[in-house]
């Protein structure tokens, strides 16, 4: 039987959401929890990958298991794993379903806030300068404009397209930060910090918008910004056909 789990994670503790040899993962935390459980080692498949200290409100893995998952097992797992991870829930699917391929879109947002905070420090990018908003979001909307991203892909990348389909790419307010907000089919390792440093050298005015376009148009990842860190990074939605999901009901407790 194949089955989906949906997870939750602040990742300034791991290395990132897929396993890797000598580093702390949440899949390997994850894998850990349901083999103490279940005694039976399972190999997860995860939705999408996110880079080392990014956080996740939503993602999701899938794996394949010769017996009925007991509803009981979220709350089992949970008890197990860190306090900084929790699965959500457990998901009954087809045989044929996969958590990366299946997914519509991903959607993520990076926060920025530009007065002393000790309340964001760690979840939101301290960036005390002035910025012209409407350079911002002009830069967000001419994104959409195109969908070859290699200026914005981290090098060593194994992708056999460089090609996204940005749906949603804006500049809010939420919470009292700055937010930049994109939502797509795909992402390249690195794309979402990259694409939010250099719209932030739009912003401040070291790039102009024509600029912009010509990093774009570049295909030249050593054009574009990647230092901003990741802490401020979430990924918040992955998104499924409707009615795809179909949850193990868990028992509820008093």
């Amino acid at each position: 039987m194949r089955y989906f789990i949906e997870v939750a994670y602040n990742g300034a503790a791991y290395s990132g959401f897929q396993i890797q040899e000598n580093a702390h993962s949440v899949q390997a935390e994850v894998e850990k929890a349901f083999g103490i459980i279940h005694r039976k080692p399972v190999a997860l498949t995860g939705s999408s990958r996110t880079d080392a200290g990014v956080h996740a409100l939503q993602n999701f893995f899938h794996f394949d298991y010769d017996d009925e998952i007991n509803p009981r097992a979220v709350y089992k797992i949970n008890a197990i794993l860190p306090a900084d991870l929790v699965v959500k829930n457990i998901y009954s699917m087809p045989q044929e379903a996969h958590s990366r391929f299946d997914a519509l879109s991903r959607e993520y947002k990076y926060f920025i806030y530009g007065e002393k905070n000790p309340f964001l420090h760690d979840r939101a990018y301290y960036f005390p300068y002035t910025l012209d908003i409407d350079q911002l979001k002009l830069a967000a909307q001419v994104l959409k404009e195109y969908t070859d991203y290699t200026s914005f892909s981290k090098r060593n990348t194994q992708v056999k397209t460089f090609n996204c389909n940005i749906s949603v790419s804006e500049w809010i307010e939420e919470n009292g930060c700055l937010v930049y907000h994109v939502k797509g089919n795909r992402f390249l390792r690195g794309m979402v910090r990259a694409l939010t440093g250099t719209m932030l050298r739009v912003g401040r005015g070291k790039y102009s918008i024509d600029d912009f376009r010509k990093i774009i148009e570049a295909k030249d990842c050593t054009q574009a910004d990647f230092s901003v860190p990741p802490h401020a990074l979430f990924l918040v939605n992955v998104q499924y056909p409707d009615g795809y999901l179909h949850q193990v009901e868990s028992p509820k407790f008093s």
